[in-house]
């Protein structure tokens, strides 16, 4: 139904936006230095299923609606870095706590569902694919073939396929340095503080950007 042509211009025009870091990557990072591979993991998971719910929304009808009031957006904008604060705080807060748990065998023990919960809910109020969805997926329809919106869930398949595979890369990486790091509590603990901050850092500047 999506003419190859326009799948894969908008494949390469997705490529070049997930490309540059943004607050899902520093999501993922952060938490794979506080947590580790397995939260990392989770974590991507939650962003990419959050990311698609964006789609969803876009499809049917409530992209446009975020698009044009600029009320709607900032509070979606707000609501989401007000979150990734509370998960830095939370963090940082918990620094001290990473070594034992590393050394423990628990440093990954981190409960499944939580962390795919805090990845959606970074995924789905995060800006940059608020403003990618609603704006640049309809361009991409072809609207004389119909079907509108299964068009927008097949096209929003392919940035959240990039995605996966980008944020997964992102997050093993991360987590690798904090395993290398393990050695030395003092350091490893200094990462989970860096982590929290990170994330603190990130919600602020989403809250800020215009």
């Amino acid at each position: 139904m999506v003419a190859t042509e326009s799948l894969l211009s908008f494949a390469a025009m997705s490529l070049v936006v997930i490309a540059i870091p943004g607050p899902s990557v520093l999501f993922v990072v952060g938490r794979a230095l506080a947590h580790g591979r397995r939260c990392a993991l989770a974590s991507v998971l939650g962003n990419v299923l959050g990311c698609y719910a964006l789609v969803l929304a876009v499809a049917l009808g409530i992209g446009n609606l975020v698009q044009d009031s600029a009320v709607v957006f900032t509070a979606v904008k707000l609501a989401g870095a007000g979150y990734l604060v509370l998960l830095g705080i939370q963090t940082f807060r918990h620094r001290a706590r990473v070594p034992t748990a590393l050394t423990a065998g628990g440093g990954e023990r981190r409960s499944g569902a939580r962390t795919v919960l805090d990845g959606f809910v970074v995924g789905v109020t995060n800006p940059k694919g608020l403003v990618f969805f609603a704006a640049v997926l309809p361009q991409f329809v072809d609207r004389e073939a119909g079907h509108l919106p299964l068009q927008m869930m097949v096209l929003g398949l392919v940035p959240v396929g990039i995605g996966l595979i980008c944020d997964t890369a992102w997050g093993l990486a991360a987590s690798a340095a904090r395993t290398w790091l393990a050695g030395s509590e003092q350091r490893l603990s200094m990462i989970g503080g860096a982590g929290g901050t990170a994330l603190i850092g990130l919600g602020v500047t989403v809250a800020v950007t215009r």
